[in-house]
């Protein structure tokens, strides 16, 4: 019997992402249910992390060894990491529009190359380099000069009044997210523009509408099925990056932002910066629970992803 070497490789080939999923799904499950069982769903719902006495002795609770005092919940992460990823599409999205229909539509071709290489080379930049530039460049001009300004002038309005806090937040997270993803939009959309047919361009000019109504009214809906993938792709950079935002987030503890510019906590920068305290409880129940954290994080992007290709299922059918 003659094997189909090619069609095999190609099958393990492709099978092998969907099964790396499944198996980190599975592994995050089975390290963290003494967790999972411990915690119950309050632990989505409740605000009040706290590691213990890690100097005590262990006791018992529902049936689970942990350090005295010490209770697990993660809703202020949550929301901190849902509304700064979101607020960083919201910024992020229309500047990368932007930059692409400029890349690919606004400037000469001899200036294209350069400008696009340029914009290509801010996805490459590590996330610490961002995380550093906005520590040491965003929080002092942003909590001195610019959350002041904003909230002076837009006191009545919910959310952006009240105090402009130090710079460290979920104005500066978000900003720090939205730079980081603009590339990957902009890159991934400019090439698909690019690739759109001339003679759709060319109609849409013979009826009288000017560069900018063509790209607005024909490209841009054609390209929806593109824009919301690399919308996806970006949510999912937003929701997992770690250092940057750990470095001008401002780390909040048990604490729900009450204005823009309130201080955040992340569920990826919460783990890198609560794992050395946690590998000091002797009964592992806080790396559990952290590892529970990145079960939930995970859950939030698949479920993110799911919820996309229901969008492309429905556009489709109708």
């Amino acid at each position: 019997m003659k094997i189909p070497v090619f069609r095999v490789g190609l099958v393990v080939t492709a099978s092998f992402l969907p099964l790396s999923l499944i198996a980190l799904i599975v592994f995050l499950v089975i390290y963290s249910w003494p967790a999972i069982h411990f915690n119950q769903l309050h632990f989505l719902w409740t605000n009040d992390w706290n590691l213990g006495n890690l100097y005590g002795n262990p006791v018992e609770v529902r049936g689970a060894q942990i350090m005295p005092g010490a209770k697990y919940g993660i809703w202020f992460l949550v929301v901190g990491t849902i509304v700064s990823s979101m607020l960083a599409m919201l910024m992020a999205m229309p500047v990368a529009i932007g930059a692409a229909y400029f890349l690919s539509e606004g400037v000469r071709r001899s200036w294209a190359g350069p400008l696009s290489l340029f914009v290509d080379l801010l996805a490459a930049i590590p996330s610490v380099v961002y995380g550093l530039w906005g520590y040491a460049l965003l929080v002092p001009l942003f909590g001195q000069t610019i959350f002041p300004f904003m909230a002076k002038t837009f006191s009545l309005i919910p959310f952006l009044g009240g105090d402009p806090g130090s710079g460290y937040g979920l104005l500066t997270s978000a900003f720090v997210l939205a730079v980081m993803i603009i590339p990957l939009i902009s890159a991934t959309l400019r090439e698909s523009i690019q690739m759109t047919e001339p003679a759709l361009k060319e109609a849409g000019l013979s009826l009288g509408l000017n560069r900018l109504e063509v790209f607005w009214h024909i490209t841009l809906p054609k390209l929806k099925t593109v824009l919301i993938g690399v919308g996806i792709l970006a949510l999912g950079r937003a929701l997992g990056e770690t250092m940057a935002v750990l470095m001008v987030s401002g780390n909040a503890l048990n604490y729900l932002p009450n204005n823009i510019y309130a201080p955040i906590s992340t569920m990826a920068a919460f783990i890198a910066s609560q794992l050395d305290s946690a590998l000091q409880d002797p009964t592992n129940m806080a790396v559990e629970a952290l590892s529970e954290i990145a079960l939930v994080l995970l859950l939030i992007t698949v479920v993110v992803n799911f919820a996309a290709r229901l969008l492309l299922w429905m556009a489709r059918v109708r």
